[in-house]
């Protein structure tokens, strides 16, 4: 079974201060750094995350796809809001998945839920993300790698005697 998250990308941007700060400056690193913590949430987690961006005001614009790293990031069409593309992908997913869905909106929320969705707030991504960041960490963070080398986990007579074996066949 494959657990789906889904973030409503702009939602996301506006509801988290260090994403908020960015995008003061630049909206296009804000969602540049939004699909990097996605990815490496994706890598820690195992899930599918897909990051939908409205482009419904661009003028002209098609429905695009991409995938970042691992996240599939959808840009609307032109005249098509995030949570529209939302609530289609939540349908569209096979009814053995689990899926997610982030989102602050109140009525995209009760529509995921009505199609068998779960629903995140920005803050529970934000600490979900955290905590596997943090399991990560601890998981991969090892003190050295000769630690793991069978001679340093060896009682010193047999170190000792494996040397002694080892001298005479040169």
């Amino acid at each position: 079974m494959t657990d789906y998250l889904i973030v409503d990308g702009y939602n996301i941007i506006h509801a988290w201060p260090v994403l908020q700060k960015l995008k003061e400056t630049s909206l296009a690193h804000a969602r540049d750094k939004l699909v990097d913590m996605l990815s490496n949430y994706a890598a820690l987690s195992g899930d599918r995350v897909v990051v939908v961006f409205d482009a419904h005001l661009v003028k002209n614009n098609l429905e695009h796809a991409e995938v970042v790293s691992g996240v599939e990031v959808i840009y609307t069409q032109e005249g098509e809001t995030a949570d529209t593309v939302i609530e289609k992908l939540v349908g569209a997913l096979p009814d053995r998945s689990s899926v997610s869905v982030a989102t602050l909106d109140w009525d995209e929320q009760r529509v995921v839920f009505g199609r068998g969705a779960y629903r995140l707030t920005p803050r529970e991504l934000l600490e979900r993300i955290k905590r596997l960041q943090k399991e990560g960490e601890q998981k991969y963070q090892t003190t050295a790698p000769s630690d793991s080398y069978l001679e340093n986990r060896l009682v010193d007579e047999i170190r000792s005697a494996l040397e002694k074996w080892r001298r005479r066949k040169g």
